[in-house]
């Protein structure tokens, strides 16, 4: 539920001899979504890295519509190119001087942006700037203080349970993190592993929020002990969830869109943040440095943050659009639902701290 040829010429080509290096193809190199149909030499081409599912979820992706609709308006072939290691492909390629054949990556988290800035001298992006469309991007959803990535999408973590699997079909989730170490939930609480899983490490940051990076290891240790399962993935834990194994589970807000379009029964995807709060999960596009194609890129950019557009991802992708202006359907606002307040670490404090927090999360508990 809620994700090849041509484009850039690479950032970071060239060698500490001056001459140019050349990769030798891997699998990752031919991982390339579907891309239907064949086109003459002279059509430029817009190669998009995203991560698989952005295209080819079983449930729902934006990626075909996207490409579809982009190419029925500009004279433009459009490729999605989709590695398995994601962003880490292309740091590998930036640190071994290889030329990346991308123009733009979608799905830039700000974890991602981290990673990058900590393993590559030089950056992977460029700064993207006046793009129509962009002042319309919502100023709390902004994490890149260097300007490389505009978001295109968010989303709010929170617990989504079951209310009928009360005894008289009227279960409801605490509404306070203390809640959730009452007695009466004792075992009704299927989360993620921070170290393995986004909806895990954002559901560990909301924690940090609440209790502080003194207290957020306590607070855990009163999550396990009152009988709350850590599984590896939000995969694992939402089928968890959905076999009745528990009646809460760390998921996102949105939960209600796809429910309602599979004609799920609701009662069974109630919505509750705690402490009137979400954790905030936004994901950008960014374009490469090296990039051949920097016009056709940045019509890219204005086309996803068309009004239109990003009321087609949101519903396709099960999330909040990024701008004010998103034209959707009532029904959505009546399924998505915002939390009173939103929140979320800024760039500096998850740089300096993210992966330490994750690290003594993992010592104090992973073996458990």
């Amino acid at each position: 539920m809620a994700g090849c040829t041509g484009g850039g010429g690479g950032s970071g080509s060239g060698s500490d001899s001056g001459s140019t290096e050349t990769a030798t193809p891997t699998a990752e190199d031919t991982a390339v979504a579907t891309a239907t149909g064949t086109t003459a030499s002279s059509t430029p081409e817009l190669v998009v890295a995203t991560y698989g599912t952005f295209v080819d979820a079983p449930s729902t992706s934006p990626g075909r519509w996207i490409k579809e609709t982009f190419e029925s308006e500009f004279d433009a072939t459009l490729t999605f190119e989709t590695p398995d290691s994601e962003i880490n492909y292309y740091i590998e390629r930036a640190n071994r001087g290889i030329d990346i054949d991308a123009d733009v990556y979608a799905g830039v988290r700000v974890r991602d942006l981290i990673r990058i800035d900590e393993q590559l001298d030089g950056g992977l992006f460029t700064t993207v700037e006046g793009v129509p469309g962009q002042e319309n991007v919502k100023s709390d959803i902004q994490f890149d203080p260097s300007g490389r990535v505009v978001p295109f999408a968010t989303g709010y973590v929170s617990l989504v349970y079951d209310r009928t699997q009360g005894a008289y079909g009227d279960y409801s989730a605490p509404e306070t993190f203390e809640g959730l170490l009452e007695s009466e939930y004792e075992g009704d609480l299927l989360a993620q592993n921070p170290a393995s899983s986004t909806t895990g490490r954002l559901f560990l940051l909301h924690t940090i929020q609440e209790f502080g990076p003194d207290g957020y290891l306590d607070y855990w240790a009163d999550l396990q002990d009152n009988g709350a399962r850590v599984l590896g993935s939000w995969s694992d834990s939402y089928g968890a969830y959905q076999e009745e194994q528990a009646p809460m589970v760390v998921s996102y807000s949105t939960d209600q869109v796809y429910a309602a379009r599979s004609d799920e029964n609701l009662d069974q995807h109630q919505i509750r943040f705690l402490n009137d709060q979400g954790y905030a999960d936004a994901e950008g596009m960014a374009m490469f440095e090296g990039t051949d194609t920097p016009d056709l890129a940045r019509s890219f950019a204005e086309f996803m943050l068309r009004p239109e557009v990003q009321g087609e991802i949101a519903q396709q992708w099960v999330s909040f659009p990024a701008t004010t202006t998103a034209d959707l359907p009532d029904s959505f606002a009546t399924y998505a639902q915002e939390p009173p307040e939103g929140v979320a670490f800024n760039y500096e404090i998850l740089r300096d701290n993210l992966s330490e927090w994750t690290r003594e999360w993992e010592r104090q508990f992973a073996s458990k």
